[in-house]
């Protein structure tokens, strides 16, 4: 089986590593959504002849005007067969200038789906999270990244079924941001998201075509990667 060359998801300067066949939701445009000047999220999709573009970024700012702040992306991106693709996943949260008497509570989720399918496609997967707190007693800061990256050799698409769990997962994700918690208990109940994201993605990339006359033993497998950045 050929193997693919594949950057690590850690800082973007990281070492190469190989690459798994991937198999991707076939997206294509560009697509930037912004809530507030202190809580955003952009997301960047573009596939043409055999290469696929993803690029997705969640950044949260708290502050006196601002105290508490949340900001979550669950994107999923569908390509068909490439032999060149770009992933990256980035979470970002700040806190500035609260007092003690006030702290501040900053969290930034970012969930990204890639499925791609080939043998030999290269793939350059960045998944990065950043949480720092600026002058900033008491304050509370989390950045999340989880990058889920499904490979298969024949492409394929996520089936209703689990489009709609895939739907289930999004909205408790986004009821996070309604949770008074503590951020380690946020960060808890966001990893078990992710054991769930996973498992759906699992179920779903065993059902993936093997291509025509394929031999079922000699086939190569599916697989699921899962990229997890946490700070805070």
């Amino acid at each position: 089986m050929n193997l693919n060359q594949h950057r690590r998801a850690t800082p973007r300067t990281g070492p190469a590593r190989r690459a798994l066949r991937l198999g991707m939701l076939a997206t294509a445009g560009l697509t930037v959504v912004a809530t507030a000047a202190s809580a955003e999220a952009a997301t960047t999709s573009h596939v043409s002849h055999g290469v696929a573009v993803a690029d997705n970024t969640v950044f949260s700012l708290a502050n006196p005007g601002h105290p508490s702040q949340f900001q979550d992306a669950f994107t999923v991106h569908q390509y068909g067969a490439l032999y060149d693709a770009s992933a990256v996943n980035q979470a970002q949260a700040q806190a500035w200038a609260c007092s003690a008497a006030s702290p501040c509570r900053s969290v930034a989720l970012s969930f990204q789906i890639i499925t791609m399918a080939g043998e030999n496609i290269h793939l350059n997967a960045q998944n990065t999270s950043h949480a720092a707190d600026h002058d900033c007693a008491g304050c509370q800061t989390l950045a999340g990244a989880w990058q889920f990256i499904v490979s298969t050799p024949e492409p394929f698409t996520l089936s209703a079924a689990a489009q709609r769990q895939l739907a289930d997962v999004h909205r408790s994700l986004d009821a996070l941001g309604r949770s008074t918690a503590p951020v380690t208990a946020v960060q808890q109940q966001a990893d078990a998201l992710a054991a769930q994201v996973e498992s759906i993605l699992k179920a779903a990339a065993a059902t993936a075509p093997k291509g025509p006359g394929v031999n079922a033993l000699a086939a190569h497998a599916p697989v699921v990667t899962v990229h997890r950045m946490l700070t805070g």
